[in-house]
């Protein structure tokens, strides 16, 4: 009787079952892009964390703001498009909605996020000359008119209400007009201030185009608002002129 050969077979390494191994696949190209988004972002986050907004160019500032808007995805192409489109942060937060819906990528969730954070930085402005002796903080009312209104593409028409301790009770945005004119009643100025018993006023406005020198219009309104005003003894103090690097005063040029 012949004996069977002795067969040699491949044996399972211990603990592993090469029947049942479930395949091991390499990782997608889609969940390798999310994993760097997340770590850029991780990344930037921390280096804000660390340095303040000093430690990051306003690109990417502006990245970080669309972080909100744009949950997945990479926000760095949009803000250099957006900068590229309005020239500085400035420009890309006072822009009007429908001017940053013309650039590729902005829709409702990012003019929400960009309108938002301009609100955020006009109100802190203006809290640190709202009820206040204006005269004793006029840098920081300046400060507070550039950030209002030096980048808007539309003339805005403005008044600082005081009462007679010169404190700041109201500030009101009266018109909006064109890129080079806006219209102002005096009528309405003074009736406005009657109202919130205002004593005296300080008128302000922008010229888009960034030369901040009056025009004869410009004259001509004050001169008529000062005249109708001065009837009902309330003071028109001064009046700013807003342009993008420098601003203008009626009374240090020596108009009022």
């Amino acid at each position: 009787m012949t004996r069977a050969s002795p067969r040699f077979e491949e044996q399972s390494l211990p603990g592993f079952d090469l029947d049942r191994a479930a395949p091991v696949s390499a990782p997608r190209l889609d969940e390798l892009v999310e994993d760097h988004r997340k770590f850029h972002r991780k990344r930037l986050r921390q280096r804000f964390v660390e340095g303040g907004a000093a430690a990051v160019p306003d690109y990417e500032l502006l990245e970080m703001l669309l972080y909100r808007a744009i949950r997945r995805g990479d926000t760095k192409p949009l803000a250099k498009r957006l900068l590229k489109a309005f020239g500085d942060l400035n420009h890309v937060l006072a822009a009007p909605p429908a001017r940053l819906k013309d650039v590729k990528g902005v829709g409702e969730a990012v003019v929400f996020e960009l309108k938002l954070m301009e609100a955020v930085g006009h109100r802190m402005a203006r809290a640190k000359v709202l009820k206040r002796p204006v005269l004793s903080s006029w840098d920081a009312l300046l400060d507070y008119c550039q950030s209002a209104m030096a980048h808007r593409d539309l003339e805005q028409f403005r008044i600082l209400f005081l009462d007679r301790k010169n404190v700041l009770i109201a500030d009101e945005e009266q018109q909006t007009g064109t890129v080079d004119h806006v219209p102002v009643y005096p009528r309405e100025v003074v009736k406005r201030a009657l109202e919130l018993n205002a004593s005296a006023l300080i008128l302000v406005h922008n010229h888009p185009s960034g030369d901040p020198t009056p025009s004869q219009a410009d004259i001509d309104m004050t001169y008529a608002i000062r005249d109708a005003a001065e009837v009902l003894n309330i003071v028109i103090h001064d009046h700013l002129i807003i342009g993008k690097a420098a601003n203008l005063s009626f009374r240090s040029e020596g108009y009022l």
